[in-house]
C-alpha cells in the first residue's frame, strides 16, 4: 500500500477525532451531526464554485451515495434512541471495513496479498477488541438481537457509501476534490426534512445558540477528514484503505482518555497495539 495514501489516512482519522471530540460537548450529539452536515454542505457549495462540477459519468455515483448517507444518518438516528445501541456501535465500526472488503473483492475486482489479508484482519480484530471493551466497561451482561441487528445494519450502510466513493475516485484522483464537495452539498438535503419533523427547528435553533461556531468547525473538519481519504481511495485499494480509516476509533479513545479523562482499560490498549500493527503489516507486505 503506498505510504501517501496511508499517511493521507492518519491525517483523516486526526481530523475526524478532532470533530467528533466538539460533538462530545453537545447534548444532543445527533443534532449537532446534522448541524456539522449543514455547515459541511454550505462549505461545500462555496467550494464548488471555485473547483466547478465532477464529470457527468461520476454523478450517478454521487447521487448513489449521497442517498445511502442519508439512510446512514437516518438509521443512526433511530437507532441511538435505544441505549444498548449506543454500546454496539463501535462493534458495527469493526464489522464495517469486513463488509468493505467483501464489496472491493466481488465489484472492483480487488486483488488482496496474502500479507494485506492478515493486516486486514488484525485491524478488524483489534476495532473489535475495542468494541468489546466498550460492552464489558458497561457491564452489559446480555445484547438483544435487535442492538446487534442495528449496528450491522449501519455497518452495511457504511460499506455501501464508501465502496460507492472508491469506484467514483477511480475515474482519477483529480476528480477526488469536487466529487467530494458535490456529495457533500447534497446531503443535507434529504436529511433535513427528517431532522425537522423529529426535532423541530426550536431545539435546532437552541443548539446552534449554544456552540454555533464550534459546530461551523466540525463542519469545516467534517469536509477535510473525509476529503483526504478519498484521495487515499483513488490510489490505493479501498480494502486496506477502508481499514485504516478506523483507526480514528484508536485515536478517539486515546482522545478521550487524555483530554476528557474518559477511562481507556488495558482491552482498549491492546485493541490500538493490534490496529497498528495490522496497519504497518499492510504498509510492508499489501
Amino acid at each position: 500500500m503506498p505510504s501517501l495514501a496511508i499517511l493521507l489516512l492518519i491525517i483523516g482519522a486526526v481530523l475526524h477525532t478532532a470533530w467528533n471530540l466538539i460533538l462530545k460537548q453537545s447534548k444532543d450529539k445527533y443534532i449537532a451531526t446534522w448541524w456539522m452536515l449543514v455547515t459541511g454542505g454550505v462549505v461545500a457549495l462555496v467550494a464548488l464554485f471555485f473547483t466547478g462540477l465532477p464529470p457527468r459519468e461520476m454523478w450517478k455515483f454521487a447521487i448513489f451515495s449521497v442517498i445511502t448517507e442519508a439512510a446512514y444518518f437516518i438509521t443512526l438516528s433511530y437507532a441511538y434512541h435505544d441505549n444498548e445501541f449506543s454500546l454496539v456501535y463501535p462493534v458495527a465500526r469493526g464489522s464495517a471495513p469486513a463488509f468493505l472488503a467483501l464489496w472491493s473483492f466481488v465489484f472492483l475486482h480487488e486483488q488482496l496479498t496474502s500479507g494485506g489479508l492478515i493486516g486486514l484482519g488484525m485491524i478488524i480484530g483489534g476495532l473489535f477488541i475495542i468494541g468489546i471493551s466498550t460492552l464489558l466497561q458497561s457491564h452489559v451482561s446480555h445484547l438483544h438481537f435487535k442492538g446487534i441487528a442495528i449496528a450491522l445494519f449501519i455497518a452495511l450502510l457504511i460499506s455501501i457509501y464508501t465502496t460507492i466513493d472508491g469506484a467514483a475516485v477511480r475515474h482519477g484522483a483529480a476528480y477526488a476534490l469536487p466529487y467530494v464537495m458535490t456529495m457533500f452539498a447534497l446531503v443535507p438535503l434529504p436529511v433535513t426534512p427528517f431532522i425537522l419533523r423529529e426535532y423541530g427547528w426550536s431545539r435546532l435553533k437552541e443548539e446552534w445558540n449554544k456552540l454555533g461556531l464550534l459546530l461551523s468547525i466540525t463542519g469545516l473538519l467534517g469536509v477535510l477528514s473525509y476529503l483526504v481519504a478519498v484521495f487515499a481511495f483513488a490510489i490505493a485499494p479501498l480494502s486496506y484503505s477502508g481499514a485504516v480509516r478506523e483507526v480514528s476509533v484508536v485515536f478517539g479513545a486515546f482522545a478521550g482518555w487524555w483530554l476528557l479523562k474518559e477511562k481507556l482499560g488495558g482491552m482498549r490498549v491492546l485493541g490500538a497495539i493490534v490496529i497498528f500493527a495490522g496497519i504497518l503489516v499492510i504498509a510492508l507486505f499489501g
